[in-house]
């Protein structure tokens, strides 16, 4: 038996609970699951989003703990989205890799061709009430755990802006520079996000394991990080405050993105997400009869599945910057 995503079902622990998000699935915004706050004085518009993957559970504590202390900006707006709500419903902690969607990925859904089409899924939908809020939003984050091994990462699709943003924020210190998936659109890769003639940015935290608290933590300082980068952070609201230091951050650029092409990809061992491989042409894995080799020394290793289905990435491989 396979999750939703495709994937052979992992023992994994759950070690946070399920947060009890009812009180604000009515949200403020018509729109269900979206909260918006303004300040008097002009500024950027924030936007903070989880539940893009109905099991990634974490962002959803962050949201919510967010919400309960009554975090306001000081200038501009911010927004709290929970995106994918019927996927979160159905989550389960004795089985919490099967509610990632529920028809498809909520984060293949964003090129204008999908949100456009007539075709319908339980995703499209909830994809098409969110986009009149992402038309008014000036910066992004969106929230994200990961399920196999990796170190945590700040992926900024393609443009120079949303690197900034993410060197900027700073946690975690890993960014990567990609181009998405195959299969689609992330939320970040919106039109509106991903044109370099826009002022208007997004960026993906990857903050860490599903389920930990570390990683809800992780995220929280992330989001706090860059509520401060834009000058929207109240004076005494309970904010996460920085550690004593925070290591520097390091950029890579995809050079390529591996999509399985058939059924019988394999990786020729355990590898790590943040992995380098120090060697040009090292053999990493086999698709079918293919080989699949790093294409320069000091190859990073971008979150690396090791169970893919064919069509989905595998892998995305990356050049450390200077």
């Amino acid at each position: 038996m396979t999750d939703s995503a495709g994937f052979l079902p992992l023992s994994v622990p759950v070690e946070i609970a399920v947060p009890d998000i009812r009180r604000w699935i009515d949200g403020n915004t018509g729109i269900p699951g979206v909260w918006s706050f303004a300040a008097a004085e002009d500024g950027p518009h924030l936007a903070v989003t989880a539940l893009v993957h109905g099991n990634e559970i974490g962002g959803a504590h962050v949201l919510d703990r967010w919400l309960r202390a009554g975090i306001r900006p000081a200038r501009g707006r911010l927004s709290l989205a929970f995106c994918n709500l019927a996927a979160f419903r159905r989550f389960d902690p004795d089985d919490p890799t099967a509610t990632r969607f529920v028809d498809e990925d909520l984060n293949r859904c964003w090129s204008d061709a999908d949100l456009g089409m007539r075709r319908i899924s339980s995703e499209l939908r909830r994809a098409r009430e969110l986009r009149p809020l992402l038309d008014t939003v000036d910066v992004l984050v969106d929230l994200h755990s990961m399920l196999w091994p990796s170190d945590p990462l700040i992926l900024a699709g393609e443009t120079e802006k949303a690197a900034r943003l993410a060197v900027a924020i700073g946690v975690p210190p890993t960014i990567v520079s990609d181009s998405g998936h195959a299969g689609g659109r992330r939320m970040i890769d919106y039109a509106r996000f991903a044109d370099p003639a826009t002022d208007a940015t997004a960026v993906l935290v990857e903050a860490g394991p599903h389920w930990q608290l570390s990683t809800v933590a992780r995220m929280d300082l992330a989001a706090a990080r860059a509520l401060r980068h834009q000058g929207m952070a109240r004076p005494g609201d309970a904010l996460p405050a920085d550690p004593p230091s925070l290591p520097a951050p390091r950029r890579a650029v995809v050079t390529r993105t591996i999509t399985a092409a058939s059924r019988d990809f394999a990786f020729v061992r355990e590898f790590r997400g943040g992995e380098v491989i120090p060697a040009r042409n090292t053999l990493i894995a086999l698709d079918g009869e293919e080989e699949i080799r790093t294409p320069h020394d000091d190859c990073l290793l971008v979150m690396p599945t090791p169970m893919v289905p064919r069509g989905h990435t595998a892998v995305r491989l990356a050049r450390l910057l200077d």
